[in-house]
């Protein structure tokens, strides 16, 4: 069977939108758009803020396009760290924001779903109820493992690629994870290597 051709390279279209090729652009936000979106839900657990957080990494990605670190020919890394700190940013405001609300007294309730039919609205805020069952126990460990764990279990980004996206060594990675690994076995009540956390080592290399 002949090789699927998946068109140029990230390294090709980053080239060309950095000259101001708006299709090129197009063609690296269909190829990971998607990645970028599922990256944001299980940090925010929200699907709205999710949507709004991807439109935002890309914008400033359009802003940036000639800043854009590849690796082995993938942006992705280099968008999933401007997806982190951009949710680390909005997480900061909404809670500057909701603790002003609290200072003058408002209370507000969470806002109403948007206009789709009822079964779309009951599985999204399914799914997001779900999600944030599964952050609870990632969001006690420490940020830098917290980090490591979003990236490479959540994202599947290998080490070498998550190394990217935060801007350390590979060896730091791999002891993060380790140190995840050992906590989430404790705050789950199973062995190190047990069936609990097992995803951590998924991505980890030989």
């Amino acid at each position: 069977m002949a090789p699927v051709d998946h068109g140029p390279g990230d390294a090709a279209l980053w080239s060309r939108a950095a000259h101001g090729d708006q299709d090129a652009f197009g063609q690296l936000f269909d190829r990971h758009a998607g990645a970028v979106y599922s990256y944001l839900f299980r940090l925010t657990a929200n699907w709205s803020e999710a949507e709004d957080l991807t439109s935002a990494v890309f914008l400033h990605a359009w802003r940036r396009r000639a800043e854009v670190v590849i690796d082995r020919d993938s942006s992705l890394p280099w968008l999933l760290g401007v997806a982190r700190r951009l949710a680390q940013n909005s997480s900061r405001a909404r809670k500057r924001y909701q603790a002003a609300l609290a200072r003058i007294g408002t209370h507000l309730a969470d806002g109403a779903p948007a206009a789709d039919p009822a079964d779309a609205v009951l599985g999204r805020l399914d799914s997001e109820q779900r999600m944030a069952r599964l952050r609870a126990a990632v969001a006690k460990l420490p940020r830098h493992e917290r980090e490591a764990v979003e990236l490479c279990v959540w994202a599947e980004l290998d080490q070498q690629a998550a190394a990217v996206s935060l801007g350390v060594k590979v060896g730091t990675v791999k002891s993060r994870l380790h140190r995840a690994r050992r906590r989430l076995a404790a705050e789950l009540g199973a062995p190190a290597e047990g069936p609990g956390p097992a995803p951590l080592t998924r991505r980890e290399e030989p």
